[in-house]
């Protein structure tokens, strides 16, 4: 049996390989997010894990996953290693080919980059990828608080009264709408433990669309381990693996540990002066 690095009631960390380490776990989880590296830089951690995508379709059938489009659209074109391993982009479900609302683009409030003769990058997607039947598959778009609401209070839509048998009913406003798919989250610039850091607000609305509260999320490259801390505040317990040793040890250090010890993830990195993307609203 592996050892966790660390571990508590809610969230178990491994140091390791991802595909070495998944086949030991014998689990199934309901979703996977992922960051994989990219291969775009002589980093020495920037290497595409080739085989990892069969590694998480072993153990789910729901994965988020960070990847630039050129990574499609340009050699290698990982899209066909997607496909190998049996994963379907979420809008190519039948029969509503044009269901495309299960992809999203995170904002983030500062670029990066210095050329002139380009629009600055602000933008990173994230797809959503599923195995086997849709309607096997968790997914629940969150719900937010509307931004533009009719004298801030609810109210009520009548319907005509064409028939007698609809005449009097309405539909009672909730305040409540779909979450956007156009994510306003500030990056962690200046705060981050790992250099592709993603901010828990960010991560928290795509653990609740893939993973029912109490289910289990994977994350094969954990990077900073945010994932596990989005993962606790969606109500759902998390299986983290990272294959950097120090940086398993900055992640427990300044993050999972305080979390655990209920100092809220205000540092290096965490949600600190970010503001609570539930509380940015969705379409009036």
């Amino acid at each position: 049996m592996i050892t966790p690095y660390w571990s508590d009631d809610m969230v178990t960390l491994y140091h390791g390989d991802c595909r070495d380490i998944l086949p030991q776990l014998d689990l199934r989880a309901d979703c996977a997010v992922a960051d994989p590296p990219y291969e775009e830089t002589l980093l020495g951690w920037d290497r595409w894990p080739t085989g990892w995508l069969e590694a998480v379709a072993a153990v789910t059938d729901s994965m988020w996953c960070f990847l630039p489009l050129r990574q499609f659209a340009e050699p290698p074109y990982r899209g066909q290693e997607f496909r190998a391993a049996g994963w379907k982009l979420s809008h190519d479900v039948e029969p509503d080919w044009n269901s495309q609302h299960d992809h999203v683009t995170w904002e983030k409030h500062n670029g990066s980059g210095f050329v002139k003769d380009r629009f600055r990058r602000v933008h990173e997607p994230a797809s959503h990828w599923y195995r086997g039947k849709w309607s096997a598959v968790h997914h629940e778009v969150p719900r937010v608080p509307a931004v533009h609401r009719r004298g801030g209070q609810n109210f009520v839509r009548q319907q005509p009264a064409h028939t007698g048998a609809v005449a009097g009913r309405g539909y009672a406003d909730d305040g409540l709408r779909l979450m956007r798919s156009v994510l306003h989250v500030r990056n962690v610039n200046g705060r981050a433990i790992h250099p592709t850091e993603k901010p828990v607000p960010l991560l928290e609305p795509l653990i609740r669309y893939g993973c029912p509260p109490g289910g289990l999320v994977v994350d094969p490259c954990a990077g900073s381990c945010s994932t596990g801390v989005a993962a606790r505040l969606a109500g759902c317990r998390s299986i983290l693996i990272e294959g950097d040793e120090a940086m398993c040890e900055k992640a427990v250090t300044h993050r999972l540990s305080r979390v655990d010890a209920g100092v809220p993830d205000n540092v290096l990195g965490g949600q600190g002066d970010v503001p609570d993307l539930f509380s940015l609203g969705g379409a009036a």
